[in-house]
């Protein structure tokens, strides 16, 4: 698997152009607040970037964006700086630890709603440069099925659902999946098992929700991986500095590197994903104007 991994990242660092770069579209969400998404989102980005893959993250969470707090840095400019026409794409991308890139979002999601046509086109224009810039591009979603959440599952290529043993994150985690199937999109899901005692854990959680799936929605939902419960991951936090930086021998810290590894194993760059932010574009602008 790491030889097959490493083939691929070569693969992908030597794409022909900047331009032809095969930019992927991820929105990571979780049935509920708690299960630890935001704090996923961002180390798997981390250990993505650190394969030598260019990642970018944007908090597309609302009311509870915090890309930034649980990397201890104070963006100065946001969404709505862009909305607003004060700032460019460009200006609003902030750089973390390791060179990560994230926009952050808070309120100027909140703004998209109520933009003009001629707006909605400025901020599709944007965002569309984006395009052969990185290699993944993250949304990370707010918990639960909102309006906002919906607009970027729709979109994206494909959505992670962070789940945890907890019977009611099992439960909500099924019931955001049900909520989408019902609504007739075809959305690719892939399951995270987080705070997993072992793999074992992991495996029977992923695989009562994917069997619900099978049975009730004739849904195939793969399991991307499982991420340890581990006490650094919590001193991380508190010293505001992801858990693969400041601990990146621990046990969370290998979860999420055998997670990245197996990710861009099955990421690989074909002529038809060239097209993705324009694709996401087109379906985030066609819900936005409904």
């Amino acid at each position: 698997m790491n030889d097959q991994a490493q083939g691929l990242r070569n693969l992908i660092k030597t794409q022909e152009t900047a331009n032809d770069r095969a930019t992927r579209i991820i929105t990571v969400t979780s049935g509920k607040g708690g299960v630890g998404k935001s704090n996923f989102t961002l180390n798997f980005a981390l250990a993505l970037q650190k394969k030598g893959l260019k990642v970018l993250v944007f908090d597309a969470d609302i009311g509870l964006a915090n890309i930034d707090v649980l990397m201890g840095v104070s963006p100065k400019y946001s969404l709505y700086h862009l909305l607003k026409r004060e700032k460019t794409i460009w200006e609003i991308i902030h750089t973390g630890y390791n060179d990560l890139q994230f926009i952050a979002g808070g309120s100027g999601f909140n703004d998209l709603i109520r933009l003009s046509d001629e707006q909605l086109d400025y901020f599709a224009a944007q965002v569309e440069q984006l395009n052969g810039h990185v290699d993944v591009i993250i949304f990370d979603t707010g918990a639960g099925l909102s309006k906002e959440t919906l607009k970027f599952i729709v979109a994206a290529q494909e959505t992670i659902v962070v789940t945890t043993p907890e019977p009611t994150s099992i439960t909500d985690a099924y019931a955001i999946i049900k909520m989408v199937n019902s609504m007739n999109y075809q959305i690719p899901f892939k399951l995270v098992v987080n705070r997993v005692t072992d793999w074992r854990e992991g495996r029977q959680t992923a695989d009562k929700i994917s069997m619900v799936a099978k049975q009730f929605l004739s849904l195939d939902i793969p399991t991307l991986g499982y991420v340890v419960d581990d006490s650094s991951v919590s001193k991380a936090v508190k010293k505001q500095v992801p858990f693969t930086v400041a601990f990146p021998d621990s046990a969370a810290s290998k979860s999420i590197n055998d997670l990245a590894d197996d990710f861009i194993a099955g990421h690989i760059p074909a002529q038809q994903e060239r097209g993705a932010i324009k694709g996401f574009l087109s379906k985030m602008m066609k819900m936005l104007k409904q």
